[in-house]
């Protein structure tokens, strides 16, 4: 680095700084970063990342890092694996439809639950093992999940292959979702 003790007061010279980063080689770019972080870089990280990096440190030297909220949020979503998506929330009054083995299944979210043939559980999962006799995923089982937890909304809009390869028309689907609104 050019003049360390200028880079740290003055925005003009980090930007200079930043500027002449682009020009580096890699085995300069490793140079600087031993000088700024204090130890050998990573093996993998490629030029850009190499260059982004010192670029952030130099940055955060001189208009101060991240807040202690910033901080905490990102450190929840490294311990969390990236932040997985958070639970979709349904609306109470939202209905769930299922039909299973022949019989239409239908579930109103409720505040407090799930209600399904005049009784409240505390979960859908709950519910598909009352309708199957065996251990379901509730989300799964109502078509709000796939197999591995994610939102079918996720990236697939479209309806799941039923077993003969073919697609149930739009609204004949075997499991849907319908929101009801109240007309006063």
């Amino acid at each position: 680095m050019r003049n360390h003790a200028a880079a740290r007061t003055d925005p003009a010279a980090i930007e200079a700084e930043i500027v002449h980063l682009r020009s580096l080689a890699l085995d300069a770019l490793r140079r600087h970063w031993r000088v700024i972080f204090g130890r050998t870089p990573p093996a993998d990280l490629s030029k850009d990342l190499l260059r982004r990096m010192i670029a952030w440190r130099l940055q955060e030297w001189a208009f101060g890092g991240l807040d202690r909220e910033s901080l905490r949020f990102l450190d929840g979503l490294a311990r969390h694996n990236g932040g997985s998506p958070r639970r979709r929330r349904l609306k109470p009054g939202t209905v769930l439809v299922r039909d299973y083995q022949g019989q239409r299944h239908t579930v109103t979210v409720a505040p407090d639950g799930f209600e399904w043939q005049g009784t409240t559980y505390s979960s859908l999962s709950a519910i598909a093992r009352a309708i199957t006799g065996t251990a379901w995923s509730g989300p799964r089982f109502f078509a709000l999940a796939r197999g591995n937890g994610t939102s079918l909304r996720s990236k697939d809009k479209r309806a799941p292959e039923e077993s003969n390869g073919l697609r149930p028309a739009p609204g004949w689907n075997t499991a849907s979702l319908l929101q009801t609104t109240s007309h006063a």
